[in-house]
């Protein structure tokens, strides 16, 4: 018997029937309209594949992996570097749901590069009553074992353009991803200008400061900028809505490859700024974080 797919509209244009080569390539009518990211993991519609070769479709591929704690290290007042030990194979600026044995999960975005026994690298922000960030600042432990599922996302660079002009605007531990972006773009020789811009309420939230003024010195085509929406002025730092200040610094975005993370309202408005400024919706790469919603308290 075969698979049921779900399907809408038969045409190409809902995308609800995307499926995942895991092995073969699927022809490229089934990939029109898909991202460069998701066409290069073998993504392809089902209503418009006729298999020029053999597929492998990858299906229940969603098992948990293990992995070991490396090592928790604080990173501000209020996040933390989780680094982790796991078989995993992924794209810096992906992310990863991590689950503990009680059955709590969240995802968090991968800030480290790919490469031979490198760990993993997450940022947490840990939250007053979040159940699991405060697990992870404090029970959590090197050599404790928890599980992943993932990785999923497709903030991530994609080789070929190498002088396209790279535009990364995120908030708080938005950053994770385009760090781990900004990582393998250099890694990759990209020539083009790459800029982030990271916001926070105040310079007190910006975390990783010199490894990114180290990287900038290091890249002459790496500019690292900081917006705090309130405080006093200061050196390299810029105050303001982080999507003022990038559409005064970046008016048009024709041709841009552009990166938008952290907090959802911010991303969304920074979206339809970036669209309206030039950019293609399809250069546009987008990591919402959301966060999950307080435990109700114990009833009476």
């Amino acid at each position: 018997g075969g698979v049921a797919v779900p399907n809408s509209c038969r045409a190409g244009a809902c995308q609800s029937c995307r499926l995942r080569a895991s092995t073969g390539t699927p022809p490229a009518a089934a990939q029109v309209g898909l991202k460069a990211t998701q066409r290069e993991r073998g993504y392809f519609l089902a209503c418009l594949c006729r298999p020029e070769e053999d597929l492998t479709i990858a299906l229940g591929e969603d098992l948990p992996i293990d992995a070991t704690v490396v090592d928790v290290t604080p990173l501000s007042a209020d996040v933390v570097r989780l680094r982790l030990d796991a078989k995993l194979e992924y794209r810096a600026g992906q992310f990863v749901t991590l689950l503990r044995a009680d059955g709590l999960a969240r995802s968090y975005s991968i800030a480290s590069v790919p490469g031979d026994d490198a760990p993993l690298e997450l940022h947490i922000r840990v939250l007053p009553q979040g159940r699991m960030s405060q697990w992870i600042a404090h029970a959590l432990a090197p050599g404790m074992r928890v599980q992943l599922r993932g990785p999923e996302g497709d903030c991530f660079y994609i080789a070929g353009q190498p002088a396209q002009p790279l535009l990364l605007v995120g908030t708080g531990t938005g950053l994770a991803p385009l760090l781990g972006v900004v990582r393998d773009a250099l890694r990759h020789g990209h020539t083009g200008p790459i800029t982030l811009l990271h916001g926070a309420v105040t310079e007190a939230g910006h975390y990783l400061v010199d490894v990114l003024q180290d990287m900038s010195g290091q890249s002459p085509n790496f500019a690292y900028h900081r917006c705090a929406l309130r405080g006093e002025p200061a050196p390299g730092l810029e105050l303001g809505a982080i999507e003022a200040i990038a559409a005064a610094r970046f008016p048009k975005l024709a041709g841009h490859r552009v990166y938008l993370c952290g907090d959802p309202e911010r991303v969304q408005v920074l979206r339809k700024q970036s669209f309206l400024r030039g950019a293609r919706m399809n250069e546009i790469f987008v990591d919402a974080f959301v966060t999950a919603p307080p435990q109700a308290p114990p009833g009476p």
